[in-house]
């Protein structure tokens, strides 16, 4: 391909270069020895320039055409071309003399002339082209930045191999899998928690046969042993014959905002109990002071119509009974909002072991009159965080009742043992003694003043209190019990 002189066409191959031109296309040609470089018409005009306005020279097209940081890639390219036949094509900026700089793409090749330092080659403007390609590229960065500051990954499975799975590096992140692992659809599952591993299976699988979308709220156990909470969202893609092909979702970390609903949840939870419990109480209240200040006011009067001496000493022996039991309720009521008020003493570890000797050592006659034997094992939790004075109640309330309630003609077996199941702490307690009919008083187990069985010393309020302070620090506690089997009560402290 001939070059034009000074922007001119030559005669042999003018038609060339006028063809060349028209397809706004510029030709140079380089000598690394010479440094002599010649360009085309169409080189000038696709810079913008009239061949007048720049000398055609090395030195201009290096210092003031070339965009100096794609200085290195050009020179690179122009070593290589001199190697291999098969350069591939470079994209540069160029100073063009209306719109500044703006991106080129050239074709490098080797003389044909054998010549080893003779190199020549096209260019064309694909300005509009690169511009639309990094402001795709920007988008894809600003997107993904926002995937990565949300916490929200792709995956996508296809129907036909329903066993691998597609996910995107956000996904990977949220796994906390850093070598980027292919894994398949029973890898992905296997990372939730194990009683959410069927539900989002499930899900999987309904979405692939029935074409139903999902949205579930799962908890993961991630690579590096962090729980999370994910939202998992599944959509199922079908063809024209409303066939599942593909099955595309997101998952995002939801962990922060879920945890602050579940704690929400306790907390209303815990006031709804509190408020139960308030209103249990005043009906208690209510009801036991006003059957007590009735008895009074009765006998009082009685005391006041009456005028014999042996009358008045029998009525007076009735106030004085009525009196000690008011007393006592009152006693009662008091060691209630007690257990409400102290709920913000600072709780203390609370060793199981020598706490249960203590008391055992104080019921010593107790257990010695009816040939007991009780047991402990609390070796698989030996302490817990707790108000020392609650745990104390606790054991004291539920050995007095095993030791009070036994069975007639069998020896007593007491068993008090402690567990750990991942967060929660449980304390157990079981004998076999007379059992409660739970068909009959199940609802009636921790109600205050409710006995259930024909026990003189049975005043019904330390199931009632026990219960109280279980709750009044979060816990739950739960009877399983057969009439003249045995009762065991599961109590979780923590």
């Amino acid at each position: 391909m001939s070059f034009s002189e000074k922007g001119k066409p030559p005669g042999d191959n003018a038609h060339l270069t006028r063809l060349v031109d028209d397809l706004n296309i510029g030709i140079w040609e380089y000598n690394s020895a010479t440094k002599e470089v010649k360009w085309s018409a169409g080189f000038y005009a696709i810079l913008g320039y009239h061949y007048t306005e720049i000398e055609n020279s090395s030195q201009v097209f290096f210092n003031h055409l070339l965009y100096h940081q794609d200085k290195p890639a050009f020179f690179n390219a122009l070593y290589n071309s001199r190697l291999s036949d098969d350069a591939s094509p470079i994209q540069i900026r160029l100073l063009t003399k209306a719109h500044g700089y703006q991106w080129f793409e050239s074709t490098i090749r080797k003389s044909d002339q054998g010549d080893s330092n003779v190199v020549y080659g096209s260019l064309i403007n694909i300005n509009t082209y690169r511009q639309h390609e990094i402001s795709f590229t920007d988008k894809q960065s600003t997107q993904q930045e926002i995937l990565q500051v949300a916490r929200l990954g792709s995956w996508e499975i296809s129907a036909h191999t329903s066993n691998n799975i597609a996910l995107s590096n956000e996904v990977y992140d949220i796994y906390d899998i850093q070598n980027r692992l292919q894994l398949n659809v029973e890898e992905f599952i296997s990372f939730f928690e194990p009683a959410y591993r069927p539900v989002l299976q499930s899900a999987i699988d309904n979405a692939i046969q029935f074409c139903r979308p999902f949205d579930i709220e799962l908890l993961l156990r991630s690579a590096k042993n962090n729980l999370l909470w994910l939202n998992v969202k599944g959509l199922p893609i079908i063809n024209d014959r409303g066939t599942c092909t593909t099955v595309r979702g997101i998952i995002q970390d939801i962990d922060n905002d879920k945890r602050k609903l579940l704690k929400l949840e306790q907390s209303v939870n815990l006031l709804t109990d509190q408020n139960r419990r308030l209103q249990n109480f005043a009906y208690i209240v209510s009801h036991n002071l006003r059957s007590h200040t009735g008895n009074l006011q009765f006998m009082v009067n009685l005391f006041e119509q009456t005028e014999e001496e042996e009358e008045k000493n029998e009525i007076f022996s009735h106030l004085k009974t009525i009196s000690d039991s008011l007393t006592l309720t009152i006693e009662h009521l008091n060691e209630i909002v007690k257990i409400q008020t102290e709920t913000t003493k600072e709780r203390k570890l609370v060793e199981f072991e020598p706490l249960f000797k203590s008391i055992r050592s104080a019921l010593k006659n107790n257990i010695e009159a009816i040939n007991a034997i009780v047991e402990y094992d609390f070796s698989q939790c030996p302490e817990v965080s707790y108000i020392p004075a609650y745990m104390e109640s606790i054991l004291q309330n539920l050995l007095t009742n095993s030791l009070k309630y036994y069975f007639p003609g069998r020896q007593p077996h007491i068993k008090c043992y402690t567990w750990r199941d991942k967060n929660h702490i449980y304390l157990i307690f079981e004998d076999n003694g007379l059992g409660i009919d739970l068909d009959r008083h199940g609802d009636k187990v921790f109600g205050m003043y409710k006995t259930f069985h024909q026990n003189a010393d049975a005043k019904g309020i330390g199931l009632f209190i026990t219960r109280n302070q279980v709750e009044a620090l979060g816990g739950t506690i739960k009877v399983e019990s057969t009439v003249n089997v045995g009762t065991k009560f599961t109590i979780r402290l923590v």
